[in-house]
């Protein structure tokens, strides 16, 4: 069941990096305050590196002066968010999640069969506003679509 508008975040455990791969509860990072979380299929794929990460990056101030903090999840693992971060040059206030298998991207069932094309199980293309941990805005992606999950649709949803 794909998670709604009005539903709390599941709990789950995922990883970001400092120093070295380390664990995080979903509900721990995503459950307090005013957040946007957008997911993209792919490190370092296409539209993931060009359009959606740039345009959060590019908008990372009009987040924090709206007391939003920004989480972006893929299904890659630490190291390769990690990676990707650095040579994407993201801000300090943003964060990347690491959902190496999937597990809070199944809970959210938001998971997408890339295992045709070689990529296995990934996230969706979505975004989602979250406040004190209950999902207020879910945008997901059509196939091959970018529009609703760009930061400037999800700034949009913050000041409605």
């Amino acid at each position: 069941m794909t998670i709604a508008v009005g539903d709390r975040i599941p709990e789950a455990t995922m990883k970001v990096y400092k120093d070295a791969p380390q664990d995080v509860s979903s509900t721990e990072e995503l459950g307090k305050g005013k957040v946007v979380l957008f997911a993209v299929p792919g490190a370092f794929t296409p539209t993931c590196s060009n359009k959606h990460l740039p345009g959060y990056v590019q908008h990372m101030d009009d987040f924090t002066q709206r007391g939003v903090k920004v989480y972006c999840l893929s299904v890659n693992d630490a190291f390769v968010m990690h990676a990707w971060g650095k040579e994407r040059g993201i801000p300090e206030a943003m964060h990347l999640l690491a959902d190496g298998n999937a597990d809070f991207t199944r809970a959210l069932g938001l998971e997408l069969d890339g295992t045709k094309n070689g990529m296995g199980i990934r996230a969706k293309r979505f975004a989602m506003y979250i406040v004190d941990g209950v999902v207020k805005v879910l945008n997901v992606e059509a196939p091959g679509e970018f529009r609703v999950s760009a930061a400037e649709a999800m700034l949009e949803a913050v000041d409605a």
